[in-house]
């Protein structure tokens, strides 16, 4: 057996054990408390995995709750146990950081549908004691964001500090304020829309038919088999990969500089540099994602359309909103573009809610938000601080700051 393989399935082996047993707290709810679901059924018993990072503060009023985007999970500021890297958001998020951990109580929990410790495809189905598989019910994010608010309810929490996220984890940010606008005091939400354009949806129906396309797929029971459609999963991550960078950042990386050759092979290996960058990224991400998670958690990005309970008009989902707001866009983030914050931001204004916007000129696409761009890191960080001082919370005894 080649140390690839063997490596390989050393990281199933640890997916796998995290999808029930995650190595980072669990909130288990049982068969009385089930949680109702966009679908029309309810999930009973369920489990919600989170890591926390900082303290509670003796009034409970400190609690900042981020939210993950798409393939992103609990471990925000710590290393991820399947891949042992740090925390997707480490620039973001600890002592002395934009969201301070010497200031703030931050939560960070797996997403409904995700497969680090929260209930998803991938969680064993207590009725058949296999993994639930496509017999879990399709989620959205309303219902990621109702299984948020019975773990922050079950930490004794009754009003967040702030709920932070971007991309999808924009999208929980902004339906919270939909779904309980008195449960938080501000909401930071960046690189992210008010709903999933066709564009977006057509991306996801590639990644999601590469995944059902592998035979190793099995309709779903690749457990059952043991199996795991890499090959499809890998070429699903590809073509996402693509919409997170920008063609200005994708030619200044790559260009059409060659990949470890001088000449062109006529042939079909990675002969540019972009070609291997990708099937890095893909192979990468199997690793340590579910493929049946991932038809999940982006057909729940697919249904997000903040306004469709509210006649159509983005403004009314915001009526009474209290909190404080502020939206952060890239200039050549054509995911979710300028435009579609502004949206927001322009309801947020017709509801009569506080809100700032800041576009952010940057050449390196969606994916900026969870770079090292300073620009972010001081407005995060100051509306943050201003927020604090509004709420009464206490600045960190030692005030120096890393970013």
């Amino acid at each position: 057996m080649s140390d690839n393989i063997a490596e390989y399935e050393t990281q199933d082996a640890l997916r796998r054990n995290e999808a029930d047993h995650p190595s980072s707290p669990v909130m288990r709810f049982m068969a009385d408390q089930a949680l109702p679901l966009d679908a029309g059924v309810a999930l009973a018993p369920w489990q919600i995995a989170y890591q926390t990072y900082g303290e509670l503060n003796a009034d409970k009023s400190n609690a900042v709750l981020i939210c993950h985007a798409l393939t992103g999970d609990q471990h925000v500021a710590s290393v991820n146990p399947v891949t042992g890297k740090p925390g997707w958001w480490s620039l973001m998020v600890g002592p002395g950081k934009p969201i301070d951990t010497d200031r703030f109580f931050v939560i960070c929990s797996n997403v409904l549908g995700g497969c680090l410790g929260t209930t998803g495809p991938a969680s064993t189905n207590p009725a058949t004691g296999r993994p639930y598989g496509l017999d879990l019910p399709v989620l959205t994010v309303p219902d990621m964001v109702r299984a948020q608010k019975a773990l922050v309810d079950a930490l004794g929490i009754t009003k967040l500090f702030s709920v932070v996220g971007g991309s999808m984890g924009g999208m929980q940010a902004l339906q919270w304020a939909a779904s309980y606008p008195d449960a938080m005091f501000s909401v930071i939400a960046i690189a992210t829309s008010h709903r999933h354009s066709s564009q977006n949806i057509a991306f996801h129906e590639v990644g999601r038919q590469a995944v059902m396309a592998d035979p190793d797929w099995c309709g779903g029971r690749y457990f059952d088999e043991g199996l795991n459609p890499k090959k499809g999963l890998a070429v699903a991550r590809m073509a996402a990969h693509i919409t997170y960078m920008s063609s200005e950042s994708l030619h200044s990386k790559f260009g059409r500089n060659l990949q470890d050759r001088e000449h062109l092979t006529f042939g079909f290996d990675a002969d540019f540099q972009i070609e291997s960058y990708l099937r890095h990224q893909g192979m990468s991400f199997v690793d340590r994602f579910d493929a049946n998670s991932y038809l999940y958690v982006t057909r729940a990005t697919d249904y997000f359309d903040l306004a469709a309970d509210h006649g159509g008009v983005l403004a009314n989902v915001f009526k009474g909103a209290k909190a404080r707001f502020c939206l952060i866009s890239f200039t050549s983030d054509w995911l979710y573009p300028t435009a579609e914050a502004r949206a927001v931001v322009h309801a947020l204004n017709a509801a009569g809610a506080s809100v700032s916007f800041v576009e952010i000129d940057s050449d390196r696409g969606h994916d900026s938000f969870l770079l090292d761009i300073p620009e972010q890191f001081r407005i995060v960080r100051g509306f943050l601080s201003g927020a604090a001082r509004a709420r009464g919370i206490a600045g960190p005894a030692n005030p120096e700051t890393t970013k």
